[in-house]
């Protein structure tokens, strides 16, 4: 081991559209924050990231931005997002002076021009060595799925930008669906809902809590009843409703009929043999949107295959490629290779 090596140190990032997580090689799990950065519209200069960007969501005033660099778990804003990349790196480096290899989990259906825009971002944030690996590969590795085995594992990665859905086999992935239907549509169909139904305007934040609360794909064995408090659309002034989680379940069934939808899809393209290992075997559901209630029951209803839900699955995919970046040799295969012109 060489004196720069002693000074650096290896990073496996998972950069969600909803969350990013930071793996340190040999420490595990760092960080875990919300992809949100808080910044001067002027200056853009960074006032704060992470968890207090989030407290000042739909809170700012007109000099403060706040803003999510990552949409449909890919860079929408390159500067914005490369600032976030670079103070959450800097938050997690302690005493190394440098970061030498990273690995970044990305969504299976990136284009090249995302690819680069995600190596850049990273190499620009400090890191001398940029791989890249699909985010479903990387949710298998994390919850111990045997991924060089000539055996096929689905993996359902719900997000919140986008469904990661592949079939993996032999440190490949045979088959892939990635739609950008996921988390983030969810909320989106919840805000949509009060302005819609109830004439009311609500922020995302509080469409996200409505959905963790009471949001479901099957009935309950119990329906909830809430209060959410919105600004009324007629008069302009702060109002508090009622709403019930059997709303919610019909304002998120679009959503969850897509994502099926793509598992069916997924399914009808899957070679025989692996067909009957995913019978056997049943299908995994990591991410954020594993833990809507009942998504698992409503996926095993509709294709009848065992579903089950991944422990912890919000921290599977930084999980897997902190696996990766342990043991860069081994896991080599499943890495997303560079594409030469």
């Amino acid at each position: 081991m060489g004196l720069f090596d002693f000074f650096s140190t290896d990073l496996a990032i998972d950069l969600g559209t909803a969350n990013t997580l930071i793996y340190v090689k040999g420490k595990g799990i760092v960080l875990n924050e919300p992809s949100i950065v808080a910044f001067d519209k002027n200056s853009k200069k960074i006032i704060a990231l992470g968890n207090k960007a989030k407290e000042m969501q739909g809170r700012e005033h007109k000099e403060i931005r706040v803003s999510r660099p990552m949409r449909d778990g890919v860079i929408a804003d390159f500067e914005i997002a490369e600032g976030m990349i670079r103070a959450f790196i800097k938050k997690v480096r302690a005493n190394a002076i440098s970061t030498r290899r990273v690995v970044i989990a990305v969504p299976s259906g990136v284009t090249e021009v995302e690819k680069r825009a995600v190596r850049d971002s990273a190499e620009h944030a400090g890191a001398k060595e940029v791989h890249l690996v699909a985010e479903p590969m990387s949710a298998a590795i994390g919850i111990g799925i045997d991924v060089d085995a000539p055996v096929g594992n689905m993996i359902i990665d719900i997000g919140g930008g986008t469904t990661e859905i592949a079939v993996i086999a032999l440190s490949g992935i045979v088959n892939e669906e990635s739609i950008r239907i996921a988390g983030d549509e969810m909320n989106y169909a919840i805000m949509q809902f009060f302005k819609k139904n109830h004439n009311i305007l609500i922020g995302e934040r509080t469409a996200e809590a409505i959905k963790c609360e009471v949001g479901s794909a099957v009935p309950l064995k119990e329906e909830i009843t809430i209060q959410v408090k919105g600004r009324d659309l007629v008069g302009g002034v702060p109002k508090t409703t009622e709403v019930s989680s059997v709303e919610i379940r019909e304002a998120l069934n679009e959503s969850i009929i897509q994502i099926v939808d793509a598992v069916k899809q997924s399914l009808e393209r899957t070679p025989p043999e692996l067909s009957a290992d995913i019978l056997d075997r049943g299908v995994m559901i990591t991410g954020g949107g594993a833990l809507l209630k009942g998504l698992d029951e409503r996926i095993r209803m509709e294709t009848n295959l065992p579903v089950h839900v991944a422990e912890d699955p919000l921290t599977a995919v930084a999980r897997g490629a902190g696996k990766v970046i342990e043991n860069l040799n081994h896991y080599s295969k499943v890495l997303i290779r560079n594409r030469r012109y």
